[in-house]
């Protein structure tokens, strides 16, 4: 056993063995050190940082496996401040089933950056579901109108229970309308989260009955193909479009790219994986100019957001590895401070 701990030692520059500590954080852990306003503040923090180039950020790589099983996605980055680089890898079931199985489920490896230990490894599920509600809450933070409050929720899953949850965080919500394929799934949702934030959930038996005249619409589904068209968006709605994340599905139609404010997470994940824009810019519908910003680049007040009340905007969630080891370390220093987690000594 000691000689397999020291063939596991780094070494210092000194020549001597250092024992390493991992601190390994589960799902509870995650959302309890993870509340979702600190995590949209977090975001704003975060998102700046990406379009001030502050980061380093590969493109993910996805294993598709044969058949229906599913991917493994491969998410490597470095974040300067505060300085941590790591890695998330995580499998995409589509067959899973909450709440016994996340369709989302792998670990988030974090490394300090002075001599690349690593430091943590945290449950990347929950990590996934609050960072991304938490960037989509700050993209209608400053995209949405400051009056918008009726909110539609296309999808009744892991990440419609998150986005609810970061909507209710940046808005007071008069209204809240629930649409899932399935209609018991939406009418399941509306009750539990219903009772949970003490607040009514309506369901919604079309998708165009759910945004009719909404001002906040949240896209959280597993289409492949348009669900939301153009044509029903009330002027003045703000959309966050999450749940497509290759270039090969999409959940809005190109009349609904067309007529948007266009704003994204990362330009360079939009222009290569965002299927909504490349559909709309392969039929000739928009230019390459139609992506207005990075939402930090809104955030920093470089570049405008919404101009007029009726303006539609939206806001393209791809997810990229910078707000996951913002979120990371985020919960790492939480737990530190707090002795959470277990501590593996090697």
């Amino acid at each position: 056993m000691q000689e397999a701990r020291a063939d596991r030692a780094y070494t210092d520059r000194n020549g001597q063995g250092v024992n390493v500590e991992i601190r390994v954080l589960r799902g509870a852990e995650v959302r309890q050190l993870l509340p979702m306003a600190e995590c949209v503040d977090l975001m704003h923090r975060t998102m700046i940082a990406v379009s001030e180039r502050r980061v380093v950020l590969p493109l993910r790589s996805v294993m598709v496996m044969p058949g229906e099983l599913g991917m493994l996605g491969n998410m490597p980055g470095y974040l300067a401040e505060p300085e941590c680089f790591g890695v998330k890898l995580v499998s995409l079931i589509p067959r899973n089933k909450p709440p016994q199985y996340s369709s989302h489920l792998g670990l988030v490896l974090l490394f300090e950056a002075e001599h690349g230990c690593p430091v943590a490894l945290l449950d990347a599920a929950e990590i996934t579901a609050i960072r991304t509600a938490a960037a989509s809450g700050l993209a209608t933070r400053l995209l949405a109108r400051p009056d918008a409050g009726d909110l539609a929720l296309l999808g009744a899953g892991e990440q419609a229970r998150s986005h609810l949850e970061a909507m209710l965080a940046v808005r007071a919500l008069r209204r809240i309308r629930v649409w899932a394929r399935d209609i018991s799934k939406a009418a399941a949702f509306a009750r539990v989260e219903g009772a949970r934030h003490g607040i009514d959930i309506e369901t919604s038996a079309t998708v165009a009955e759910a945004v009719a005249g909404t001002d906040i619409i949240c896209t959280l589904t597993k289409a492949r193909e348009p669900i939301l068209l153009g044509e029903w968006l009330a002027p003045g709605v703000h959309l966050n479009v999450v749940g497509s994340s290759i270039a090969a599905t999409a959940e809005i139609d190109t009349p609904a790219v067309v007529k948007s404010r266009f704003f994204v997470d990362c330009r360079d994940s939009t222009v290569h994986e965002g299927g909504e824009y490349l559909r709309a810019l392969k039929a000739g519908a928009i230019t390459p100019e139609h992506i207005l910003a990075e939402i930090g680049e809104v955030a920093k007040e470089s570049k405008m957001g919404r101009r007029t009340p009726s303006d539609v905007t939206l806001y393209k969630s791809l997810g990229i590895s910078p707000q996951d080891l913002a979120s990371a370390h985020f919960v790492l220093e939480k737990a530190r401070a707090a002795g959470v987690g277990q501590v593996i000594d090697f």
